[in-house]
């Protein structure tokens, strides 16, 4: 060979050899990047796991006072004694409320507005339909403000007979 041929050859190799140890040391700079992703990464998950641990926690907590909040309201029977002076639904929704747990006091309401309307079906007779309707709005009222008081206090207006007729309820 000659000396030029030589020479190149010697270049050649020497460019290859720096080639080589370059992308060695490219290959080692990306394997430590690597190696140090992987270790922010289970740092990361690490972390995420005890957050989502602690967040689990919390729901898990904030679950339970939601649900002791409802038992209570809903073992409470003022509530159903209000819910049932609201309307024909409101009186279906508490009979239904009170079905899964009776109390003593939702019971009694629910019995008062029962009577009211059944007497609201008087109202279709003309006169006597209007006599009857502002009798029984006051009976309302009054029986409400007494739900809302806390007080088991029959209706003025055959409160006591309500009771009695309607005791299965």
């Amino acid at each position: 060979m000659s000396d030029e041929g030589k020479s190149l050859s010697d270049d050649l190799n020497e460019m290859l050899g720096d080639a080589k140890e370059s992308a060695k040391k490219a290959a080692d700079k990306v394997s430590e990047k690597a190696s140090e992703l992987a270790d922010e990464a289970k740092e990361f998950a690490g972390e995420a796991k005890e957050k989502a641990a602690e967040f689990s926690k919390e729901a898990k907590a904030s679950a339970q006072e939601f649900a002791d909040d409802a038992k209570e309201v809903f073992s409470d029977g003022k509530n159903v004694a209000v819910i049932a002076h609201l309307t024909l639904i409101g009186w279906i929704i508490a009979l239904v409320m009170n079905s899964s747990n009776k109390t003593e006091f939702g019971s009694f309401y629910i019995r008062q507005y029962l009577g009211f309307l059944l007497l609201g079906l008087l109202t279709i007779i003309p006169f006597l339909g209007f006599v009857v309707a502002l009798l029984l709005l006051v009976a309302w009222i009054m029986s409400l403000i007494s739900a809302l008081g806390g007080k088991m206090q029959p209706s003025w207006l055959l409160g006591k007979q309500f009771q009695e007729w309607f005791k299965s309820i």
